[in-house]
């Protein structure tokens, strides 16, 4: 049977819920404008009701207030964590993509490419009317100079926004530690609270603030489980396992976290022949595995980060090998045969059959046409016996393939653009060429006789005729003395050397800078020549009569011929020098690819961007704190709490005549 006071409990129980309502009403209140807070809730349930031992069995005990807990729903949370990826990925391609943009835009058109190039063949058609006059030479090689300037500038800046992204992802790498650290600490201040009993709502909003941040940066998923009591598997024991997986991989396991690191490239593991030094990769602490950001599957800064950063277009070279020997791999069936379009780095990293070589050089063969059949890699490492022959049909794969039109593949394509221009200009100036016993140009007139020089096959010339139709095909300058190269790349190394290109050659080795002596690299393949080394040659800067403007057979005094700059007019437009079309064709080129891919971000982002405002109010109508809702609530409690200290009100009287005024 209830006690005669028990009414008076049962009020007090009331007023004490109602007061925990209100209470944390106002803290909802206070927060309305809190980062990250979720809504609390104060959850109540009847208390157990009392056996009273009447017809009717028991009777009601009051109310009691069980927990405060937040609300949230996991579903939009993951929602949320997903489009969150996918928004920083195309926010900072964009980012990056529009930097792209602006340098090859011809905003200014004093240094735009159009502008420049146009200039140049405006300088040649003048120097065809006044093929003798020093100052109208002058002014063409100094145009042409230019051109070589604002190709070698672009590469530069290039370079910079290449730096710039790697250490970016620096930053987002101590970012992710960061909070992989604090995501654990809090775990273990979570479990704490909630093993004694209560419930750690804000320590719990400030975990999911983090992860809302990390699922920016990668892709992001989080699972919590109940801990059970191991001697009784009903029982819960209030912890939980808290883990959070980035790209797949485990970051956080409760109260341990993993960390990653950067690691800078060695010089012979770089992928793209454009790629600058030190290029990190991000590898886990723990063991050293690499931690691909490529792959994931909605994105994240990190991901556009790397892609920007090392994109290719998947345009590097793949292969079969077909042969090996102690230190060296060679492949045959090359996915890449034109010698200007080889992009892979003098020294880098091949992937052969799920392993990766690093090899300091590489030589090449072409058939008749030029097309390459075979490249032999020389490696840093050995290879045993049973390896060598593991490795024959195996595919090989130089760099990395990076599906996007990154910073390397616009360096490949202007290296590509002047490859070719530059070989075609050089061949209309050089004309026919012969050779001395080691294979290098003969460029003395004096020295070319017959029975001592050789044609382009390595063939001794022997006929007097033939040889003065060839020397009558070759191009003089002003003083009548063989030309040689006008444009030429800079060393690496010393710029100070210059690199004369040959067109005709049939093999070649590429060595690293400084592993050999000039004379040997002072006739290469067009692939020395980049958008950061092309230049006129020193000699033709210096006096502009070195400059070829007719052959040895039409050549008279003062040069008053100008045939072959009627040849290299041609290589303005009417030559196809780049992607099937002219040489003027080439910024329409690379200007379409990188505002198809700008405005296509620019367009995700938005998308992506409407999508996160619509999750958001998804989510915030769950665990977002309404004034409107809150204020209704406040006169809610409010009231309850007035009734329930009226019902105290009342039993106080009853108690009053019960103590006082009853009895005898």
């Amino acid at each position: 049977m209830s006690s005669t006071f028990f009414g008076l409990t049962i009020a007090a129980s009331g007023l004490n819920t109602s007061q925990a309502q209100i209470n944390t009403t106002a803290n909802n209140i206070s927060n309305v404008n809190t980062n990250g807070y979720s809504r609390q809730v104060v959850n109540t349930v009847a208390s157990s009701a009392l056996r009273c031992y009447q017809s009717w069995g028991t009777t009601g005990t009051g109310v009691e207030a069980e927990s405060v807990t937040q609300r949230r729903d996991l579903y939009y949370d993951e929602k949320y964590w997903n489009n969150s990826s996918a928004l920083g990925f195309y926010e900072k391609k964009e980012y990056y993509m529009k930097q792209i943009e602006n340098y090859f835009n011809e905003t200014n058109l004093d240094t735009g490419f159009t502008t420049i190039y146009t200039k140049m063949f405006n300088a040649m058609s003048t120097l065809q009317g006044n093929p003798g006059d020093m100052t109208v030479r002058k002014q063409f090689t100094s145009t042409a100079k230019q051109l070589t300037e604002y190709f070698n500038q672009l590469s530069t800046k290039l370079d910079d926004l290449q730096s710039s992204i790697n250490d970016e992802i620096k930053t987002a790498v101590d970012d992710i530690n960061s909070m992989a650290e604090k995501i654990a600490i809090l775990n273990k201040q979570i479990n704490i609270i909630e093993q004694g009993g209560g419930h750690a709502n804000e320590l719990r909003d400030q975990r999911a603030v983090l992860v809302d941040k990390l699922s920016k940066i990668v892709d992001v998923s989080a699972t919590e489980k109940k801990v059970k009591n191991s001697n009784n598997p009903d029982m819960e024991t209030g912890a939980t396992y808290y883990q959070v997986y980035i790209n797949g991989q485990i970051l956080v396991d409760t109260y341990e976290h993993n960390t990653l690191a950067v690691v800078s490239r060695e010089l012979d593991q770089n992928h793209n022949q454009s790629d600058i030094d030190g290029l990190y990769e991000i590898v886990w602490t723990v063991d050293g595995n690499k931690f691909n950001a490529t792959p994931s599957g909605n994105g994240g800064e990190l991901k556009a980060m790397f892609e920007v950063r090392d994109g290719n277009n998947n345009e590097n070279l793949h292969g079969v090998v077909t042969a090996t020997g102690s230190d060296t791999i060679t492949v045959s069936y090359p996915t890449i045969t034109d010698i200007n379009e080889l992009n892979m780095p003098t020294r880098g990293s091949l992937d052969v059959n799920n392993k990766e070589y690093t090899y300091n050089s590489f030589s090449y063969e072409t058939d008749e046409k030029g097309n390459i059949t075979n490249i032999t890699f020389y490696l840093n490492q050995g290879l045993t016996v049973e390896e060598q022959g593991n490795l024959i049909s195996k595919k090989l794969q130089a760099g990395d393939d990076v599906d996007y039109m990154g910073i390397p593949y616009y360096q490949n394509q202007m290296n590509l653009f002047l490859r070719n221009f530059c070989e075609a200009f050089n061949k209309i100036e050089i004309g026919a060429e012969v050779y001395d016993a080691n294979g290098n140009a003969v460029t003395d007139i004096n020295d070319i006789k017959i029975n001592e020089v050789y044609d382009a096959a390595g063939n001794v010339i022997d006929d007097q005729e033939k040889l003065n139709s060839i020397i009558n095909t070759m191009g003089v300058d002003l003083n009548g003395d063989l030309m040689n190269a006008f444009f030429i790349a800079k060393d690496k190394i010393d710029l100070n050397v210059e690199h004369q290109m040959r067109t005709d050659i049939t093999s070649s080795t590429i060595y690293s800078a400084g592993d050999v002596d000039d004379d040997t690299r002072k006739y290469e393949s067009y692939y020395l020549l980049t958008a950061k080394n092309v230049s006129i040659a020193k000699e033709s800067d210096r006096d502009a009569g070195a400059f070829a403007t007719t052959t040895k057979g039409n050549y008279t005094d003062g040069v008053d011929a100008a045939h072959l700059v009627e040849d290299l007019q041609r290589l303005q437009g009417t030559t196809k020098l780049f992607r099937g079309g002219g040489g003027d064709s080439f910024l329409q080129c690379i200007y379409a690819d990188v505002t198809v891919d700008t405005q296509e971000c620019n367009i995700f982002t938005k998308n992506f961007t409407n999508i996160s405002t619509t999750i958001t109010e998804q989510r915030m109508s769950v665990s977002g704190v309404d004034e409107d809702e809150e204020a209704l609530d406040l006169m809610k409690f409010q009231n309850a709490y007035n009734l329930a200290s009226k019902c105290i009100s009342v039993f106080a009287e009853i108690y009053d005549r019960l103590i006082l005024q009853t009895g005898v």
